[in-house]
Parts: C-alpha cells; sequence; structure tokens
C-alpha cells in the first residue's frame, strides 16, 4: 500500500529516478523543468529540505512499497493559514484515483499537521484531469489563474468547514 511521507534527504535517489522516468508525461501536462533542473537536481533538493526545515514549504512524497517514488503532493507558501498545493503523479498510475486520495490525504495533513485553513491549487486550462482530481478532493472553482504566463482556473478548499 503506498503510503505518503514528508520528503527527507534520504528520499533523493527515488525521487530524481521519479522525474527522469515522467519527464516526457509531464512535459505534455506542464511547462518542462529543463535540463538544468536535472543538472542542478542535488542543489534544488537540499534547497526544497532548507525551505521545508524554515516552514515555509512542506513536502511530501506518495511511495510505494518497493520504495520507489509515485508522486509528489507539495504545499507552498504556508502563510497566515494558508497555502498553494501542487502535485505530480507518475504517468503508470495516472487516471486511477491516486492523486484524488493522496489529495484528500495531504489536505487532512495540512489542517492537522500545519495548521492550515485554506488551500489554493491553479491549473493550466488545458490540465483537465487535475481540473477533475481537484474538484473530487472538494476544491471549488474561485478565480482565473496565471501560471508562469499562461491563463488557466484557480481552485480553493476551506479545511475548516469541509475536514
Amino acid at each position: 500500500m503506498p503510503e505518503l511521507k514528508r520528503l527527507h534527504a534520504g528520499h533523493a535517489p527515488a525521487v530524481l529516478a521519479f522525474e527522469l522516468a515522467n519527464r516526457a508525461y509531464f512535459a505534455a501536462l506542464v511547462r518542462d523543468r529543463g535540463d538544468d533542473f536535472f543538472d542542478k537536481f542535488t542543489e534544488r533538493y537540499r534547497a526544497l529540505l532548507a525551505e521545508q526545515e524554515a516552514g515555509i514549504c512542506a513536502f511530501y512524497v506518495l511511495v510505494a512499497e518497493d520504495g520507489s517514488v509515485l508522486g509528489r503532493f507539495n504545499l507552498y507558501d504556508l502563510e497566515n493559514g494558508t497555502a498553494e498545493l501542487g502535485y505530480r503523479v507518475a504517468q503508470h498510475v495516472a487516471d486511477r484515483g491516486v492523486a484524488t486520495a493522496t489529495v484528500r490525504e495531504l489536505c487532512r495533513l495540512a489542517a492537522a499537521r500545519h495548521g492550515l485553513h485554506t488551500l489554493r491549487a491553479g491549473t493550466s486550462r488545458e490540465n483537465v484531469a487535475s481540473q477533475r482530481v481537484l474538484i473530487k478532493a472538494g476544491f471549488v472553482l474561485v478565480e482565473p489563474a496565471d501560471l508562469d504566463g499562461e491563463s488557466g482556473p484557480w481552485y480553493q478548499r476551506d479545511l475548516v468547514l469541509q475536514g
């Protein structure tokens, strides 16, 4: 059974393998991270852990029984009880309810562990699968988003009212 775990230094090899194995799949859905992301992965990973340690962000990985990463689920810019949600799942588990179930679990953790009351998430207009995940996980459409120069919808979930 896959388990949602707080990101730590020991996850680095599995996270890199996940990103490399799914690079083309992700690039078809969102802007590609570029070669620089992979060339400087170790430094970027250390920076993520430092942000997490500082309480700015909270990063999670969905880990399979064999230790491989099935998905990344992140809370960005934790401030005043709110945060932005970002996530990506491996192509081989997409369209199987994995993202929806894990986003729901992360919403529970966001309230219980991080004291958050509101999560927001933006998607590209073309990423209909991600929009469906958010709606199934209790998010509602609130406004258009500007994601790296592209417009798309913003969704929000009130964790206090929806548990």
